[in-house]
């Protein structure tokens, strides 16, 4: 079992009290902050059996490492998930699902890195890949941001982003970048079947290594005059548009 780690806020704690209550240690929370949104939370609590414990602001800032706690932070387990992201991969084929995924390569902001999660567990994509040395882990930030989808998306950490990338081509994955620079637009694809969505970081788009191993590269249409999306914001456009298409 890994080592515990610190959830904070209503939403990232309240999925976790709602989801999977016996993972949860403990749960710390302001006694000052008595509206209705923190008795309902402490309700729901108490109700779960979970163990709480009253902290003020600076303790629950130092807990957090933010303070954008609301009064609320949580000692949790870390949730069993696969492993790797072959025995994922082997899941889907075996139950006949067509994955999709989102690769982002080079997402060093928490801030996007847990949003980019949050929109793909509300398109339902399975899971979220990056490579190791040019991304942001799982921090108490990005699962705030993530609303609890950190909880629930398999987020994968690779050690060389283009050799998984041929994998999953391998595994008839077909690999779709975008780039400002692509001769189609996402719209002119088909998103039906298994694929891999790559976003490049803010700024700098995708690595040329990365661009080059994509099978096929779109672009997301700009009508305005700023030049590109947010990295959250696009993965959310990619996504859904295959939702859409997926239907």
């Amino acid at each position: 079992m890994s080592s515990p780690k610190v959830l904070f806020g209503f939403h990232a704690v309240g999925v976790r009290l709602k989801t999977a209550p016996q993972s949860i240690i403990e749960i710390y929370f302001e006694p000052t902050r008595r509206d209705q949104r923190m008795r309902q939370f402490i309700e729901r609590a108490k109700e779960a059996g979970v163990r709480l414990i009253e902290a003020d602001g600076l303790r629950l800032a130092k807990l957090a490492g933010s303070h954008g706690h609301q009064g609320v932070a949580a000692r949790v387990n870390a949730l069993e998930q696969a492993h790797s992201l072959d025995e994922l991969l082997e899941k889907l084929e075996a139950d006949g699902i067509a994955p999709l995924l989102l690769v982002l390569d080079g997402v060093t902001d928490p801030h996007n890195l847990g949003a980019c999660l949050r929109v793909a567990d509300g398109a339902g994509a399975h899971a979220v890949i990056a490579p190791k040395d040019h991304a942001v882990g799982i921090n108490a930030t990005v699962a705030k941001v993530a609303s609890g989808a950190a909880e629930t998306m398999p987020y994968f950490m690779v050690t060389n982003l283009a050799r998984t990338l041929n994998e999953l081509k391998e595994r008839n994955i077909w690999v779709i970048g975008t780039s400002d620079d692509a001769p189609k637009t996402l719209y002119q694809v088909d998103l039906k079947g298994p694929v891999a969505l790559v976003l490049g970081a803010e700024g700098d788009g995708m690595r040329q290594l990365t661009r080059k191993t994509c099978d096929e590269l779109v672009g997301i249409p700009m009508k305005g005059g700023v030049e590109s999306l947010n990295v959250s914001v696009a993965s959310g456009v990619c996504l859904y548009e295959a939702l859409r298409q997926r239907g």
